[in-house]
């Protein structure tokens, strides 16, 4: 089976539509699918429900489908840096459902592994909790959260092999793994596509079964979410 694509708009072709789900790896500016995201905004797809911890920054990541009004719901655990999230969530022009951090992360896991819901702590007594199922266990109270599942998964990864066994580079990893199987279909950019043979088995993060498309997304440029310097001491 044909994994490896050209370019990012030829590995989405076919798969968007007006109103899916997305989920998107990264944090902040770590780990986005940056290819991946530019083909979506180029597409002109519409109202769509994305996934991610956060929204990146102003016209990075996400935040580039805010800017074209692409995006009609986000499934985060904060709005982050991204003034016009902000300006939109505030203005009513964007449906926000806040998750916490662990627990939109065990959601996506959930999804992706067929499990429909569970009950968690995190969150009882808190704006959270309204409209959930509550239920006591040993004397504790829990609410339920449901598993995601979404029409898409965007991801980016370090290396992965000519069968689409894929590895992260330290905190890239970050949603990014749970973020790869929750979706009906994965999507992956790299930064190295290696040999069939060249990876340690006992290292693969997301094995080749739930990357159905991939790309070399190579040259990245470092984004830096915040600089901050101090003034260079006299000699």
């Amino acid at each position: 089976m044909k994994k490896i694509y050209p370019d990012a708009t030829a590995a989405l072709d076919g798969l968007l539509f007006d109103g899916m789900t997305i989920c998107s790896g990264g944090f902040g500016l770590c780990g986005l699918p940056e290819r991946l995201i530019d083909a979506i905004q180029a597409s002109g797809v519409k109202d769509l429900t994305c996934v991610s911890n956060n929204a990146g920054i102003d016209n990075e990541g996400l935040g580039k489908l805010l800017r074209t009004r692409q995006v009609r719901k986000m499934i985060s655990s904060y709005v982050g840096e991204n003034k016009e999230f902000e300006r939109q969530y505030l203005a009513g022009e964007l449906e926000v459902e806040f998750c916490p951090q662990g627990t939109l992360a065990e959601r996506c896991r959930a999804g992706g592994a067929g499990i429909p819901g569970f009950y968690t702590k995190t969150g009882v007594g808190t704006l959270v909790a309204e409209g959930k199922e509550h239920k006591e266990f040993d004397g504790e109270t829990y609410i339920l959260e449901r598993g995601i599942r979404a029409d898409l998964s965007i991801i980016k990864g370090w290396k992965a092999d000519e069968m689409g066994n894929l590895v992260f580079r330290k905190t890239a990893r970050n949603f990014n793994q749970p973020m790869a199987t929750a979706g009906k279909v994965c999507v992956a950019e790299v930064e190295e596509i290696v040999p069939v043979g060249s990876l340690d088995p006992d290292c693969i993060h997301v094995p080749s079964i739930f990357i159905k498309r991939l790309i070399l997304g190579a040259p990245y440029d470092k984004k830096i979410e915040f600089r901050t310097t101090r003034q260079r001491e006299a000699a």
